[in-house]
């Protein structure tokens, strides 16, 4: 009988604690190694990384995944590797208006959002839950719930996104990599 109440305890427990619905990412600097290329004609060129793209296709199986981005002089780059190759919304949206936009969109009580940016910290104090890549600004890692290990461009948001299963899904987490 004891094994019972435990197990229906577990169950209840399990119910009532708070799921993320919502990832938002910020692109420079984390889905991308944040630097921009320039010829004589403009930007031209941005790095993403490996890995990144497989892990938010296993996630987006369970939350609603968007990125942002404050680069209008790159957004047709990004929109092209963000929109049309991982399938993913886009949007262009202002560092200083990312927690009004968020809010406006979403729950914020249940979105996840990862940033690297000097107003990123705003976003992190009223969101669910901050994820922010090591090479963000100090400051704004201070604010972060979690800090990966890696960079942002080089697997930071695959890191991301395993932390998050792991975090908050790990019955899906087990399904996903049975």
């Amino acid at each position: 009988m004891g094994d019972i109440i435990y197990g229906d305890l577990l169950m209840l427990k399990r119910k009532m604690r708070k799921l993320p619905e919502n990832f938002v990412l910020d692109l420079d600097g984390v889905l991308t190694d944040g630097k921009f290329l320039y010829t004589t004609e403009g930007k031209f060129v941005k790095t993403f990384g490996a890995d990144d793209h497989d892990c938010l296709n296993l996630l987006k199986q369970i939350l609603h995944i968007e990125v942002v981005t404050a680069d209008s002089s790159g957004f047709k780059i990004s929109e092209k590797r963000v929109r049309e190759d991982m399938g993913l919304e886009i949007s262009l949206v202002s560092a200083t208006q990312r927690l009004e936009w968020i809010a406006n969109r979403f729950d914020l009580e249940k979105t996840i959002y990862m940033g690297d940016g000097v107003f990123d910290y705003l976003v992190f104090r009223k969101v669910f839950y901050s994820i922010a890549p090591a090479n963000a600004l100090a400051f704004v890692k201070k604010q972060a719930d979690f800090v990966t290990e890696n960079v942002g461009g080089e697997k930071a948001v695959a890191e991301a996104c395993l932390h998050i299963l792991k975090k908050y899904f790990v019955d899906r987490e087990r399904e996903l990599f049975a």
